[in-house]
């Protein structure tokens, strides 16, 4: 589940750039989009088995970091947010 998270994170990433010239997204929601991506990364070490289990979505401190700076880039494009983040399918 926690590796599907960073999975789709990352392949949305992708496109961001794109969403960004078409001004589709606001710019500077890229450095938050970059932040998250630098921290997901860094979780990726051979040392780091710990932060990717379902426990550690709640504990750890990158998933924290990564969802403060994903309910802000959510903010600037969509105004004010308060309550919790829709359930998104995804159809393989």
């Amino acid at each position: 589940m926690t590796d599907e998270i960073a999975l789709d994170f990352n392949h949305a990433f992708r496109m961001a750039d794109v969403l960004v010239a078409d001004g589709q997204i606001a710019g500077g929601v890229m450095a938050d989009l970059q932040k998250i991506d630098v921290i997901l990364g860094g979780m990726s070490d051979g040392d780091s088995a710990d932060r990717w289990t379902r426990g550690a979505l709640s504990t750890d401190e990158g998933w924290g970091q990564a969802r403060r700076l994903a309910r802000r880039a959510l903010v600037a494009e969509l105004g004010e947010w308060q309550q919790p983040l829709p359930k998104i399918t995804v159809i393989q």
